[in-house]
């Protein structure tokens, strides 16, 4: 069992920039394929950032550039840094961590970003 605790979010303007960090609760993190996730009401939940037990990293075309994945096995610990955010990232980011079949989420964090 692997638990998640995400945070730092909050709010931003435009153009402004927020870190998260999910925190994990295990003593295999670094096999597991870490990710961060964004859902906004109505919609699907989304891939924003993926770095695997690899280090290989994979960005879709929306945050690649402004978003930067890391990791920290030492720390058990996932990071997120969103620069130059805009109006759009606004979405509860969630932290995702799998294992073969076995997939466990964190309870999420809002990133509100307005003028």
């Amino acid at each position: 069992q692997v638990q998640l605790v995400e945070s730092g979010g909050g709010w931003a303007q435009p153009g402004g920039s927020l870190r998260l960090s999910c925190a994990a609760s295990t003593s295999t993190f670094s096999v597991l394929d870490m990710g961060w996730y964004r859902q906004t009401p109505g919609n699907p939940r989304d891939l924003v950032a993926q770095i695997l037990s690899t280090r290989h990293t994979y960005y879709p075309n929306s945050t690649k550039g402004r978003f930067t994945i890391s990791r920290d096995n030492d720390k058990n610990a996932l990071y997120l840094q969103m620069d130059n955010l805009k109006v759009e990232d606004t979405a509860v980011y969630y932290c995702k961590a799998s294992l073969g079949s076995r997939v466990y989420w964190g309870q999420g964090t809002q990133v509100t970003v307005s003028s």
